[in-house]
């Protein structure tokens, strides 16, 4: 197998170009989509007719099942069985790893008679159809011997404790730069959980075939999933076939697996059926993670002529009470300005609460609601303009580490986005701008993600036909991944689109890492990238060492591709006539990326900037935005309409951030309050006036061979605080609780006497 070092040929993406990267090519599978056939875990036809699960969850956060009664459900109409801990079939003990390279371990479901959280599955019912299922589910009866939760956040800050295996960053002496520093801001803000609201829940439809268990599941890595369900089920990796060709939405919520693929093996193996389960939407809020809460103290401290001088972020979050995850909302922050006196760091708090986890820009999302704000407050005490103010404090190399930045196109944004939104006409004295009853203001935040990149591999073939098979154990959460890999294939060997096929999605192919992180498109589309050039070497050298051919004893080095034919010179001839009489059977070519030795010699981030303006009510209090423009420096782009997309529902999220997303706790039963989509908003079409997304050209050598980031969580880093900024310069009021909603502001107003 080849490795990105092993190339020969020249780089397809720089020489021999086609055109079709960075075009905005429609989806592969978009037809699919529309019309309603491409099968989601749910919808897969299993090979017999199946059976229908449903899980039970916990009415208490903390506490032990001291009593079941399953004697009802299991006469009900149509049910083959019902499980709780006292009958659930034997698993791996949670956590174990009997395979030392297992990519996760074991998680049982039902495994003993311990509640941890509230909605934690309790019980387990199959039954013929959907509706006989949920029927039985209600007549399971538990008792429990409830313990009080500890579900408040805000009341157990006490109890915070320094993240296992973490320690603050210092740089400087941050205390006596900011004690000495002229201008200071000093505030502390609050963001609330999130839950993931995918438009698909968390799926599987499963059977075995003779000793493999073949399970179709929603999940955004596959190898992680593959393995911890081996694990779980005491059998061996290769025993398991795990596919996810579509995702509804993962947004990091399906990163990992939930009980109902546990379950759905389990009760296919049982009852030699195949099984659906499905997560209904209430019990996605609680059986799934979630965006912890964060409380934030941003402390700036400045010259007179707004060079920052101490700068300090620090982070309260929380997790399960048996979790480790961090809402690590303070590390942009060591990346994204310049000041020589830093610290930043977090405390967690565990809780009774559901599992926290990754979710779409996970510590950015949160964290740039804290800071970026801060700096507009910042920029108003020193009387310089925001944009300015950010331009002042670029720094010329990573100002944690030292290392220089591999590209970094930040006061590009800030200038380009400055001038395409017409920022120059912004009164900077809050209040002064009305439309009717309306009042009218502008602001603006930067982004930065990191940009990262992980090993993966991909195969390439090509039949007698001409036809390019790509196959790669990657996903595609909705983000385009079918799609790139296809323009990458079309472009890398000179062929149209509609002769390349691509599966995804399938532990038996090569793996990839899976979608997440915004390393996805980098990484996948680099191994692809590789893959196809070792299949142009390939079949160069076919075509040179055929006597058939017009190619034979030319120079491989020199041959192209292009519009289904290799070359040399004058000399060409259709690569399908090629494989069909020299290699009937086809040829594959592997490929793998892995970064580069000296790739932790650069700072690596994305960068944007964001533009807001908005008009706020100041008799009701509503606010709305009117215009919205994202400038972005990702990278090499590899399709401009999937990018667009990503970019623009990133800054959608960040307008449902700042303006009315967030899960409020009971702590009484830690439960969260809103557990549907009535009553957890977000925003829809007409909270979202006009928006645009601008990227910028850019190529990253140092990023990967083809210059790829990422941008699906860059869009919405920062993007909330642009507009809690343009909330202040429309009125003056300053909330620093997201989310910012009506009663919050009217509070804000009339304190000002409005």
């Amino acid at each position: 197998m080849s490795s990105v070092a092993d190339w020969e040929a020249p780089n397809p993406v720089k020489e021999n170009r086609s055109g079709l990267i960075g075009k905005p090519v429609d989806r592969y599978e978009g037809p699919l989509k529309v019309t309603g056939t491409a099968p989601y875990a749910y919808e897969v036809e299993p090979p017999a007719a199946p059976v229908y699960g449903i899980m039970v969850p916990a009415a208490i956060a903390r506490g032990r099942i001291v009593e079941v009664d399953t004697a009802e459900a299991e006469a009900a109409p149509g049910v083959h069985l019902v499980w709780t801990h006292r009958n659930a079939p034997e698993q791996g003990e949670r956590g174990a790893r009997v395979h030392p390279r297992s990519t996760a371990p074991a998680r049982p479901a039902l495994e003993n008679d311990r509640v941890a959280y509230f909605g934690q599955p309790v019980a387990f019912v199959l039954a013929d159809t959907l509706e006989n299922a949920q029927a039985a589910a209600d007549l399971v009866r538990i008792a429990y011997a409830e313990e009080p939760p500890e579900a408040d956040f805000r009341a157990s800050l006490d109890r915070a404790m320094d993240p296992p295996g973490e320690e603050d960053v210092r740089v400087g002496d941050f205390e006596a730069a900011f004690a000495a520093a002229p201008v200071k801001v000093d505030d502390t803000w609050f963001t609330p959980v999130q839950n993931h609201c995918q438009m698909e829940p968390c799926a599987t439809t499963a059977w075995w075939d003779g000793p493999t268990c073949v399970v179709h599941t929603s999940v955004q890595m596959v190898k992680p999933a593959q393995h911890g369900l081996a694990e779980t089920l005491k059998i061996g990796r290769d025993d398991v076939r795990l596919l996810t060709r579509y995702i509804g939405g993962g947004f990091g919520g399906k990163g990992q697996t939930y009980d109902e693929l546990t379950l759905a093996a389990l009760g296919a193996r049982a009852l030699g059926r195949p099984v659906k389960v499905a997560f209904s939407r209430q019990h996605m809020m609680h059986g799934t993670i979630h965006r912890p809460a964060t409380l934030q103290r941003v402390q700036l401290g400045a010259t007179a002529d707004g060079k920052l001088t101490a700068m300090s972020l620090m982070t309260v979050t929380h997790c399960h009470r048996e979790g480790h995850f961090v809402e690590h909302a303070s590390n942009f922050a060591r990346s994204l300005y310049a000041a020589p006196n830093r610290l930043t760091g977090h405390r967690l708090v565990k809780l009774d609460l559901p599992g926290a986890g990754p979710m779409r820009a996970p510590g950015e999302a949160s964290g740039m609601l804290s800071l970026e704000a801060a700096m507009d407050e910042l920029a108003e005490k020193l009387g310089l303009d925001p944009v300015e103010l950010r331009i002042r404090n670029e720094p010329e190399v990573d100002p944690e580490t030292g290392k220089p930045f591999s590209v970094r196109q930040l006061v590009r944004c800030l200038r380009e986005g400055a001038q395409l939104f017409g920022w120059d006409r912004r009164m900077p004295q809050p209040g002064r701008v009305r439309d009717g009853r309306w009042l009218v203001g502008m602001g603006m935040a930067a982004a930065i993600r990191g940009n990262f990149l992980l090993p993966a591999k991909c195969s390439f073939s090509v039949d007698a036909e001409g036809v390019i098979t790509v196959k790669q154990g990657m996903t595609d959460i909705g983000t385009g991944t079918y799609t790139v890999l296809a323009q990458i294939a079309a472009e890398t060997l000179g062929v149209p689109l509609k002769d390349v096929r691509v599966e995804i999605g399938d532990s038996e192919l090569p793996p990839a890492p899976g979608s997440g992180g915004q390393f996805g498109a980098a990484t996948a589309g680099s191994a692809a990238l590789a893959a196809g050039m070792n299949l142009r070497k390939a079949l160069a050298e076919l075509a040179a060492n055929d006597p058939e051919s017009p190619l034979q004893g030319g120079p491989t080095d020199q041959v192209t591709f292009e519009d289904g034919v290799i070359a040399i010179g004058n000399r060409s001839e259709r690569i399908a006539t090629l494989v069909r009489r020299a290699a009937p059977d086809g040829l594959t070519a592997e490929g793998e990326i892995r970064p580069a030795a000296d790739a932790r010699n650069w700072s690596q981030h994305t960068y944007g900037a964001h533009f807001c303006e908005v008009a706020v009510d100041p008799i009701t209090g509503e606010t709305r935005v009117r215009r919205m423009l994202g400038v972005f420096a990702a990278g090499r782009i590899l399709n401009w309409k999937t990018a667009r997309s990503q970019l623009t529902g990133g800054m959608i999220w960040g307008v449902g951030s700042a303006l009315h997303e967030g899960n409020a706790v009971d702590p009484r039963y830690g439960s969260f309050i809103n557990q549907d989509l009535a009553q957890y908003l977000v925003p829809v079409q007409a909270d979202i006036g006009e928006l645009d997304a601008i990227m910028l050209d850019e190529v990253d050598d140092k990023a990967n061979p083809m210059g790829i980031k990422g941008v699906g969580e860059l869009g919405i880093a920062g993007a909330g605080a642009a507009v809690a900024n343009a909330i202040y310069n429309a009125c003056g009021v300053r909330v620093r609780e997201y989310p910012i909603t009506p009663d919050k502001l009217l509070a804000g107003l009339v304190a000002q006497g409005r």
